[in-house]
C-alpha cells in the first residue's frame, strides 16, 4: 500500500520481504566514451581508450543500470572490491528503481 506521497507506508513491509532475496546485479563503472563504429573496428590488444572521467574520481556503483552509490577500488585477499565513498539514501534508491 502505498502513502499518498509516494512512498511506502508500514503496511508494505510484508509486501517488501518477499522481495528481499531476489538477486540484482551490482556492476562498478570508471567510466564512458563515444566512438565511431571505424574506431571500434580498429580496436586490438595495446589499444587505449579514452574514458570521460579523471584519475581519482570515484567509481559508479550501479543496480540493474541504475546509479546507488560512488566508490573507490581496493584489493582484499588479491581480488578487486569496491569501498563506498557515498551511498544513495535507501528511499532515493528506491525511487529510482521503479
Amino acid at each position: 500500500m502505498h502513502d499518498e506521497g509516494g512512498g511506502f507506508g508500514v503496511a508494505d513491509d510484508g509486501n517488501l520481504d518477499m522481495i528481499l532475496d531476489i538477486p540484482v546485479t551490482i556492476s562498478m563503472e570508471i567510466g564512458r566514451t563515444n566512438i565511431p563504429i571505424r574506431n571500434l573496428l580498429q580496436l586490438n590488444q595495446g589499444s587505449v581508450v579514452e574514458l570521460d572521467r579523471l584519475a581519482g574520481e570515484p567509481m559508479d556503483v550501479l543496480v540493474n543500470g541504475t546509479l546507488i552509490a560512488h566508490g573507490e577500488v581496493v584489493v582484499v585477499n588479491e581480488k578487486f572490491g569496491i569501498r563506498l565513498t557515498d551511498v544513495i539514501s535507501a528511499a532515493e534508491r528506491i525511487k529510482r528503481l521503479k
